[in-house]
């Protein structure tokens, strides 16, 4: 019996994201032989799967930034996505269930980044500093994605009351607390307040970021946070 060979061909979607810019995400060409490699076929509708998954996610959190909770239907995520209805419903029941998905990965995103910078980073001193800094960017950017957007502010509501973010903030909070005792051992930062108290302080500071006209006043927030910690001479 001869090998039946089955084809997928390109799939390329383009999606607004929600900092509005253009996305393609592209499946690139493969084929599968039954009975010859099916770990390639199985590969490639996972990554076909995920595509769709992440169009889906970018398309349904600009909308309902741009009109709201309300004002967004599944029919028209997939039409904007450019997928049937059902295949939709195969992957989402509801448009709340598409934006709790989506801030699942915003945070799993955040929270890998900063602990990479971290690790990036050498010595306790710098490695607190590459981290403040890049969560004042985190905070700068989420301001950035949501000015503009007349919903964005009930979309934040909405978004910020789940367990998955106060868990998140926990595992933040818990990351600087680390980088601050490892700090205060090698000299750099004071020893007359808790490591816990000053990371809830460096949180609320550069939560301010939010609120910063420019990278430069970004930079001066970071380098007042940083000052308030270090030890007295």
């Amino acid at each position: 019996m001869g090998h039946v060979v089955a084809s997928l061909a390109v799939a390329c979607i383009l999606i607004e994201t929600h900092c509005l810019c253009q996305v393609a995400l592209s499946l690139p060409q493969a084929s599968c032989t039954v009975g010859g490699m099916p770990k390639l076929w199985d590969e490639t509708i996972e990554a076909h799967r995920r595509s769709v998954q992440e169009a889906t996610l970018e398309t349904t959190a600009q909308l309902v930034a741009e009109r709201g909770l309300r004002g967004v239907t599944m029919s028209e995520i997939a039409e904007k996505t450019g997928i049937g209805r059902a295949t939709l419903y195969k992957y989402f029941p509801d448009v709340e269930t598409i934006l709790a998905a989506w801030h699942q990965r915003q945070i799993r995103r955040h929270l890998t980044h900063l602990g990479e910078v971290r690790d990036q980073a050498q010595g306790p001193e710098d490695r607190l500093k590459a981290v403040l800094t890049a969560f004042a960017h985190i905070q700068l950017e989420r301001a950035r994605h949501g000015h503009g957007q007349p919903h964005a502010s009930e979309l934040a509501v909405l978004l910020h009351t789940d367990d998955q973010l106060a868990h998140a903030q926990q595992q933040v909070h818990g990351l600087i607390a680390e980088l601050i005792t490892d700090a205060a051992t090698a000299g750099a930062v004071r020893t007359d307040i808790s490591s816990e108290e000053l990371a809830g302080y460096c949180i609320h500071a550069l939560e301010a970021a939010r609120h910063t006209p420019s990278e430069e006043a970004v930079s001066r927030l970071i380098m007042l946070t940083l000052a308030g910690m270090r030890p007295e001479r």
